[in-house]
């Protein structure tokens, strides 16, 4: 076995701590180094090329307050701002944790640790460290922005995701999340597996919107060669392939009754048949499921069935749109203008206060990736250095999930131009889904993204 070239002090007064770490972590790092002293920490960091601290949050007898931590978390940045600190503790909390990653540390580690989740975010402040990334949690250079994962937010509400998602990500778990379009539903799913034991192994998606029901147990449990008549050769399904890993399941709620009873029979029995096969397979899999639809409603309805739901929901977790986090709006869209600023090459491209307080109002009715695409399109189409409200095309103060149950309105006597058909067209099948994107770009026929485009280009 290769090992990462990357070296890794341990810092904890516990010497049963420190032989474990040692042993564990020397057969998967070039260089391991431990020390039950943090007075040392200044003197070790200038005389060793230290890539990577694991620090203990106490150190005197009896203490639990993890103050000892902070101040050395401190003197580690003072010493050595580049360097990768990851913090652990046997009394850990989600709040300490919060304000750890926020005074620059990388991540937080609960011990007893396990080994191979341990191992994992080695592995990843590595990397980060040798190619010059920012951690994937904490603080942007420029401290104005609070990361994680692929996160972007300080409000309150994202603040409750991300306890949520640190206390579940190490369990086994199936976990729901339910949220708007462009939320974040898969960056959620992908934080959860990155924070599993199963980190290292395959993170396997499936968009049930996109899978029809002649394809559904072909594309989930695989076929054999001549199945059907496009079965040329075997091969295995999502399930199979995700094996090891974790399962994200998107758009849940797309699936008829009839392929929810099939998806239940294998999550309970946890083994798939191959269609044209005999032979159950058994899988060890993660479940992570995502939907914006009102599944508890459908429960109702008897349109998803309650069993289903209670497989697949072990911990839900609600992501909340973009509007009631307005807090974050600001650093999302200095986010997404720095990297287009970079990747159009207009390093000089600012936005006046007007604008920012526009995009702050906005109810953004197509979440973060609504900002995202805005953002793009006015940093390519803006004249000048710097964006002004009208550099972009906001629509209305109405959210597209509460359309008013009324009919579209028809183009006036003479106004039959096709863009005036297209946006009467757009509008009924919305107004007949109620705002339910998925469904309306399906009767459409284009895809979710075009069908955003098309609500941006007409103002609905």
């Amino acid at each position: 076995m290769s090992k990462t070239a990357c070296q890794i002090l341990i810092v904890d007064d516990e010497d049963d701590i420190l032989t474990a770490g040692r042993l564990l972590l020397k057969q998967h790092f070039t260089s391991v180094i431990t020390t039950s002293d943090p007075y040392q920490i200044p003197a070790i960091l200038t005389e060793q090329p230290i890539d990577v601290v694991l620090l203990d949050m106490n150190y005197s007898a009896g203490a639990t307050s993890s103050k000892e931590g902070f101040y050395w978390l401190k003197q580690v940045k003072q010493t050595n701002p580049n360097v990768t600190v990851i913090l652990m503790t046997a009394y850990g909390d989600i709040e300490l944790a919060v304000r750890a990653l926020k005074e620059g540390a990388s991540d937080f580690v609960l011990k007893p640790w396990k080994n191979d989740k341990l191992v994992a975010i080695l592995k990843s402040a590595c990397q980060q460290r040798q190619q010059g990334a920012s951690p994937t949690i904490g603080q942007t250079n420029q401290g104005n922005t609070f990361h994680y994962g692929e996160f972007i937010g300080v409000s309150p509400a994202m603040q409750r995701v991300y306890q949520t998602i640190e206390k579940v990500g190490a369990t086994d778990a199936n976990v729901l999340i339910l949220g708007e379009n462009g939320t974040g539903k898969e960056v959620a799913a992908r934080a959860l597996h990155q924070r599993s034991h199963r980190a290292g192994n395959a993170f396997e998606k499936v968009d049930l919107g996109a899978v029809s029901e002649t394809l559904f147990e072909s594309e989930l449990f695989g076929h054999a060669k001549g199945a059907f008549t496009d079965a040329k050769e075997e091969r295995i399904g999502r399930m199979e392939a995700a094996n090891g890993g974790t399962l994200f399941l998107d758009e849940i709620g797309n699936l008829s009754l009839a392929l929810q009873a099939k998806l239940l029979t294998v999550l309970q029995s946890r083994q798939v048949v191959r269609l044209g096969t005999n032979k159950p397979r058994p899988i060890d899999i993660r479940l992570i499921c995502a939907t914006n639809m009102p599944l508890y409603d459908m429960v109702r309805q008897g349109t998803f069935r309650q069993d289903l739901l209670y497989r697949i929901n072990t911990v839900e977790i609600k992501l909340p749109p973009l509007r009631e986090r307005k807090e974050d709006v600001r650093l999302l869209a200095n986010h997404f203008l720095k990297a287009y600023s970079q990747k159009y090459n207009r390093p000089d491209l600012g936005m006046n206060p007007q604008t920012m307080h526009r995009l702050t109002e906005y109810h953004w009715p197509g979440n973060v990736r609504e900002l995202d695409h805005a953002m793009e399109r006015a940093v390519i189409l803006c004249d000048g250095n710097e964006l002004h409200a009208d550099d972009f095309y906001l629509a209305p103060n109405q959210s597209t999930a509460n359309y008013r149950e009324e009919a579209a309105p028809v183009p006036t006597e003479g106004d039959y131009t096709l863009e005036a058909l297209e946006k009467m067209m757009v509008q009924k099948v919305l107004i007949k889904h109620a705002g339910n994107i998925t469904h309306a770009a399906k009767e459409l026929g284009i895809t979710r993204t075009a069908l955003y485009r098309r609500i941006e280009k007409h103002g609905l």
